[in-house]
């Protein structure tokens, strides 16, 4: 078959449609452009806001059209948490945010099933078939109780790849819906995410990114609830020539005992994401957060303090129900204060069955807007300050790609995430030192 996968939302579900597009390689498929025709349509989904759900399902209406007779399958959060809504899309399978192998064995039975009892009764062609009811294999995924290990990689030509080692979240922010679309904590033991890191820098990614849903959680399934820094000194260990990438950390990770253990690490970046959503206490505890500004500021400080000069990115949703003006003046004196390198910037997003889309006080759409307009303009001004403090400075940087347009212009990453441009040949999977030369935001510009 041709397959078309198109893929909303985070690092996991971009992992796991690498993870299916290494499979479907495997199984004799060929990985075709979205926006032409194909045999099937996969369409990855995201439920984390109601602008991801619109999108969902904008895509799934391309599919369908871009070839009537092409089977259109679906899976990821929005389907689990919403199956029927997506079976109502004229799409042939409802998968969840599980059992993706599973998932591709379904969709090709149906591409067979089809094909074969088309043309032995009709004898038309596959575009000529309309849909019968759909197949939905979404669970219950709260029941889920496994870790489902997949191909782990990247996509061909990449200098990074990503390392799945968490799914699932407990922490059940009032806000978001993600823990009924991802179920309980599963590790990835320590011992197999080494074994994936020896794998992958074997065949030749030079960057790890260790991703999950909730990686803060790794290890609480596991026999003697092992700490994540245990885990990431087995990868730090197993793929001693690749970069080490963490994703996204709950704030209360960060303590004496992890910056001890992790700090010396040669090969871990030093760039942490901390989600934060808000710097008011206040607001905090209506998000139902675990933690306030000063347990908060805290691992700010010791990140600071065992790591020279980190990346430190975050998080901010803006007009969460109740949010006054002055809690969000709070929030903006907060973000100055620990000065964030970046930001991503969201206004709140009311989510059916969630806490907060029953709480008082729901903001306006254009009070959430104009205070995320805001926010993100202090975060341009916190951003540019951090460039230009490398400025003079050389920065080992992992060139990715030639920067679309501008031929002998290349581009990638600093170990602290900052992207560097540099002029040069040949530069793709290889590290050099770039002496930086001027900002350029949202990146540096040099000289190797």
């Amino acid at each position: 078959m041709n397959i078309a996968i198109y893929t909303l939302g985070c690092k996991v579900n971009q992992y796991e449609t690498q993870a299916m597009e290494a499979e479907l390689r495997r199984r004799g498929h060929t990985l075709v452009d979205f926006d032409g025709s194909a045999d099937a349509y996969i369409i990855n989904t995201c439920t984390v806001t109601a602008v991801s759900d619109h999108k969902s399902r904008q895509m799934i209406r391309q599919a369908r059209k871009r070839n009537p007779g092409a089977v259109v399958a679906v899976c990821g959060c929005y389907a689990q948490t919403k199956p029927q809504e997506v079976a109502e899309l004229e799409v042939d399978l409802v998968g969840g945010a599980d059992r993706r192998l599973a998932f591709l064995d379904d969709m090709e039975r149906l591409w067979a099933e089809r094909t074969a009892d088309n043309i032995m009764s009709t004898g038309s062609t596959p575009e000529q078939f309309s849909i019968s009811e759909p197949l939905v294999t979404t669970g219950n995924i709260m029941s889920t109780r496994t870790f489902e290990e997949l191909p782990a990689g990247g996509l061909e030509k990449r200098t990074r790849a990503m390392l799945k080692v968490e799914d699932g979240c407990v922490n059940f922010c009032s806000y978001c819906v993600i823990p009924y679309a991802r179920g309980p904590v599963r590790s990835l033991t320590a011992e197999r995410a080494a074994a994936e890191a020896a794998r992958l820098q074997a065949e030749g990614y030079r960057e790890l990114v260790v991703t999950g849903i909730e990686i803060s959680s790794w290890g609480r399934d596991l026999p003697g609830k092992p700490p994540l820094s245990e885990l990431i000194r087995a990868i730090c260990a197993a793929a001693p020539d690749c970069r080490i990438r963490l994703g996204s950390l709950e704030p209360r990770t960060i303590t004496r005992d992890f910056c001890q253990a992790v700090s010396g690490l040669h090969n871990l970046c030093p760039h942490f994401h901390l989600s934060l959503q808000s710097g008011c206490d206040e607001t905090l505890r209506r998000m139902n957060r675990k933690y306030d500004t000063a347990r908060y500021y805290e691992s700010v400080e010791l990140l600071r303090k065992f790591f020279v000069d980190p990346g430190l990115t975050t998080d901010l949703i803006t007009g969460f129900p109740g949010e006054t003006e002055e809690e969000f003046a709070r929030t903006l004196a907060f973000l100055e204060k620990c000065a964030f390198t970046a930001m991503h910037i969201f206004p709140y997003s009311r989510r059916a069955g969630t806490p907060a889309a029953r709480m008082p006080g729901q903001v306006p759409k254009a009070v959430k807007e104009e205070r995320s307009h805001r926010a993100s303009a202090l975060a341009e001004d916190l951003r540019r300050a951090y460039l230009e403090r490398w400025v003079g400075k050389s920065l080992p940087v992992l060139f990715e790609e030639e920067v679309p347009g501008r031929p002998g212009l290349w581009r990638g990453h600093a170990p602290n995430y900052v992207e560097v441009c540099a002029p040069g040949e040949g530069l793709h999977n290889v590290e050099r030192p770039v002496m930086i030369t001027a900002v350029e935001s949202p990146h540096l510009l040099g000289s190797l």
